[in-house]
Formats: structure tokens, sequence, C-alpha cells
């Protein structure tokens, strides 16, 4: 069974910094395109991160770029999203999403946000990350 676990939320000041973890079960992780996503209350959802554990090639939402860096951790089996001089605009809850199954491998896009969404894909619970100022 394919499962996706954050971990890593909390609050923090203006300029601070987080790690969120995501850590994944089942077939989830190997050669497959995982990510980051955000949603703030009374505001769309917004992929932020993504990352081909296959050849560890990532993709960055320009609202993050330079600022969030996405990792793999094959030991722990999780992907990582260290997150840098943080606004307040980068309160939300912050979810995890992996394509299901084999999904990644027949898709004919690259792994970013906006792929992953058209697949068929699983979803954590989401923490949450609040940037006070």
């Amino acid at each position: 069974q394919e499962q996706l676990v954050e971990s890593g939320g909390g609050s923090v000041q203006a300029g601070g910094s987080l790690t969120l973890s995501c850590t994944t079960s089942g077939y989830t992780y190997d050669s497959n395109c995982i990510g980051w996503f955000r949603q703030a209350p009374g505001k769309e959802r917004e992929g932020i991160a993504t990352i081909f554990t296959g050849d560890g090639g990532t993709y960055y939402a320009d609202s993050v770029k330079g600022r969030f860096t996405i990792s793999q951790d094959d030991a722990k089996r999780s992907v990582d999203l260290q997150m840098n001089s943080l606004k307040p605009d980068d309160t939300a809850m912050y979810y995890c999403a992996a394509a299901a199954g084999l999904a990644y491998q027949a898709y004919p896009g690259p792994c970013t946000p906006e792929n992953l969404v058209l697949m068929r894909n699983s979803w954590g619970q989401g923490t949450q990350v609040t940037v006070s100022a």
C-alpha cells in the first residue's frame, strides 16, 4: 500500500528555516515523480517543487526558486524540502504527492507539479507551516 507521511512543519519567524520530510512506503519511492504542494486559506493549491528520484532531477516554482531545495534520501526513502529565507507568504498547509504505482513511468512528460497532478497520484495528510512577520 502506498503511503506518504509529511513531517517537520511548525511556526517560524520571517527569515527563518524549516525542513519538511515526506516519508514514503510501498513502491512509491523508486524512480518516481514526487513533489511538494502548498495551499493557503482562500488560495488555490500551488505546486512548488518536484524531484524525479531516478536521477535526482528537480523543478521549482518561481515563488520558491533560490530559497527552497528539494532532495531525496535513499536510505530513508524520503523526499525533503529545505525551506530558507521564509516569508509570511509561505504560510500554508504543505502536502507531499507522488505518482501512484507505475503512473510516472507511463507518463510522456517531465516531472513537474503540473504533470504530477495529471497522473494517478497519492497524497499525504499535510503539515502546517506558519511564518510570522
